[in-house]
């Protein structure tokens, strides 16, 4: 099977363009489906798409590169060359290679930050339940969570990681001078708002609050935290209440616009607010951080934060490539043995084929000497010199044709396979 990749990530295309490949966790089935529908082989798939990558894993017998890059370009709305210009075409071992840096943390924007495991892991899951995975991305992955476990025992690669939701807590710290006297606003509740929303809530805020549009999902995250539930519809009549906004959901447009936010600092006689949108595509209009009085921080912009501490991990990052290196060339291996092209497989069938064929031929003739009354031990002594002459019939023959080289070639070869361990006779 060939293995190939697709995608971009927060080192190769902007947010806006990232913003236009992303999907949802509950879209990933249906997507999947569509995309191995537009194939010519329906190849096995699964499509990893998190605020900072979305990428497109598959294994068929034969690469669908161009396929591949049109479907997504088209499902973006940009022209495939668009698509290239900030994309990376992976195959074989470093389309491998990158899911095992992925799934250990050593692509992301916090090195080492473990989120990535969980977030491949659903995406796997969901390509299983759509029937898009198959056995060879099923063993590449299955590998690269076992790699990825081991990258965390064996190493300090996530020592002292800072992550985004962390990160935005230390930029508000810069901005307020003490977190108790302010109020935050979580706008969504997924795993990212959980998270943000556990930072603030160690800073003990004056008030905290979460906008959700499913109230219930709103309200069981708000009651871990002592938290105000809101209606997304409320943000434009309450925005002025809160000095933080984190805001991270799935919707494809944003939620919290420039006039919202202009009409908010006017309520608050332009005391700043700090907003931070992890939200990919954007929540906040991009227009928002023209404001004198407004300091907004999306996922890009929180990079110099999270890179603090990187270079004291450095160490790290070889012995984890170390243990990737080895699961890589462990999954190749096993690829190349399945793979009827490279022959093994096929080989080995063809051999128990032609052996039994003629275990069966030398049976059947032995039979019919027994039948007619021939002694037990010639029989038995004429049907293992039979398969013996045809065992070695094949190698006795190559043994006598070609040239010295290729004599010498077999002879090695020969010797390998039939005199192993025993030696030349003197």
């Amino acid at each position: 099977m060939a293995v190939w990749a697709l995608g971009i990530n927060h080192h190769t295309a902007p947010l806006d363009l990232r913003g236009r490949f992303a999907f949802a966790l509950d879209q990933l089935p249906e997507t999947l489906q569509r995309f191995r529908s537009s194939l010519a082989r329906q190849p096995e798939a699964t499509l990893l798409s998190t605020c900072n990558r979305t990428e497109i894993y598959c294994a068929a017998h034969e690469i669908e590169l161009d396929s591949t890059v049109q479907w997504l370009a088209s499902t973006g709305g940009v022209s495939p060359q668009e698509l290239l210009d900030h994309a990376y075409v992976l195959k074989g071992g470093e389309a491998a290679r990158h899911a095992f840096r992925v799934a250990s943390g050593l692509d992301s924007m916090v090195l080492g930050e473990a989120q990535i495991l969980g977030q491949l892991k659903n995406a796997v899951r969901a390509a299983d339940e759509a029937g898009a995975l198959g056995s060879t991305l099923h063993q590449m992955f299955q590998r690269s969570f076992a790699v990825a476990k081991q990258v965390r025992s064996h190493t300090e690669i996530g020592a002292h990681s800072i992550s985004m939701t962390a990160a935005a807590v230390r930029l508000a710290g810069q901005l307020f001078e003490d977190l108790k006297d302010i109020k935050v606003l979580f706008v969504g509740a997924g795993e990212m708002i959980e998270l943000a929303a556990t930072h603030f809530a160690a800073k003990a805020p004056k008030g905290m609050a979460i906008a959700n549009r499913t109230l219930e999902r709103g309200e069981k995250l708000a009651s871990r935290f002592g938290a105000e539930v809101l209606r997304l519809s409320d943000l434009p009549e309450r925005l002025h209440e809160f000095d933080a906004i984190v805001s991270c959901t799935a919707s494809s447009l944003p939620l919290i616009g420039l006039g919202a936010v202009e009409r908010a600092l006017k309520k608050r006689r332009h005391r700043p607010i700090f907003m931070v949108d992890l939200a990919v595509p954007r929540d906040i209009e991009i227009e928002v951080k023209g404001l004198s009085d407004v300091y907004l921080y999306t996922v890009d912009d929180l990079a110099a934060v999270v890179q603090t501490g990187k270079e004291n991990r450095q160490a790290a990052v070889a012995q984890a490539e170390a243990i990737i290196d080895a699961g890589v060339q462990s999954f190749m291996h096993w690829v190349g043995q399945r793979d009827p092209r490279g022959g093994v497989v096929e080989l080995i069938r063809d051999l128990n084929a032609q052996a039994d064929d003629w275990r069966q031929a030398e049976l059947a003739r032995a039979r019919k000497l027994l039948a007619r009354g021939d002694d037990v031990d010639a029989v038995l002594e004429a049907l293992a010199r039979g398969l013996t002459q045809k065992m070695l019939h094949g190698a006795l023959a190559e043994l006598h044709t070609g040239d010295a080289a290729t004599r010498q070639a077999t002879a090695q070869t020969v010797e390998r396979l039939f005199l192993r361990g025993q030696g030349r006779r003197a």
